[in-house]
């Protein structure tokens, strides 16, 4: 039987973005750590799905993957002491891989990522160079049907206004090796969240990332 997410914990978030203050919070603990477990469980048979296609997935720990609910204030203007939503992170910098899959659950906010996310000057200089050598490839990687339909093609949320230093003004991939990140997303509703057969769509999708990670992952191998 597959392990589904509940409804019951997409309505423990929208009640923690109404209550966002420690005393709700304190009070409804159980009901928290009832919607951790869910998804603990749901990652864990997530995991056990995708190492069909992508078996280093196997060494993430779920509850390493799994990102704290409590918030770091220190240095943000937003005070409220609590994310009103549950990440997971499936490599993506964690452990030996810099590409992976990312799952945010949050009730009408949820989504699919995968990619580079925010890596470090070092690496960041290292993928540009494979895509700048190897532009081709990479076009048909981005250019896929599939992933053209599932992805709609790389966030550029975070870019560079010129070309960095090293590459070429009239380089064939120029619009990409300004990227900060190599990362795409797939919106999913409150409803496919909670569906029955969500470890298996999920991992679906996910498995349309896996060309992209392993050409972000070439200069590493």
């Amino acid at each position: 039987m597959n392990q589904q997410l509940k409804p019951d914990t997409l309505q423990f978030l929208r009640n923690l973005s109404k209550n966002n203050n420690r005393e709700w919070f304190n009070e409804n603990k159980e009901q928290y750590l009832k919607a951790k477990e869910n998804v603990l469980l749901f990652v864990e048979e997530l995991i056990t799905e995708i190492a069909t296609f992508d078996e280093q997935i196997l060494k993430i720990d779920p509850k390493k993957a799994l990102f704290r609910i409590y918030r770091d204030t220190r240095f943000s203007k937003d005070k409220t002491p609590y994310k009103a939503h549950f990440g997971v992170s499936l490599g993506m910098g964690k452990g030996d891989k810099i590409s992976g899959y990312y799952l945010h659950i949050e009730p009408g906010k949820s989504f699919l990522a995968g990619g580079v996310y925010q890596p470090e000057p070092n690496v960041l200089k290292e993928i540009r160079k494979e895509i700048s050598l190897n532009t081709t490839d990479f076009m048909t990687i981005i250019k896929n049907k599939n992933f053209r339909n599932n992805f709609r093609g790389l966030s550029v949320e975070s870019k560079l206004k010129r070309i960095p230093m090293g590459f070429e003004k009239d380089d064939p991939s120029a619009e990409f090796l300004k990227l900060k990140n190599y990362i795409v997303t797939h919106p999913i509703s409150d409803e496919q969240v909670v569906d029955k057969n969500a470890v298996e769509n999920f991992a679906a999708i996910f498995q349309f990332i896996k060309p992209l990670n392993d050409f972000l992952e070439l200069p590493f191998s």
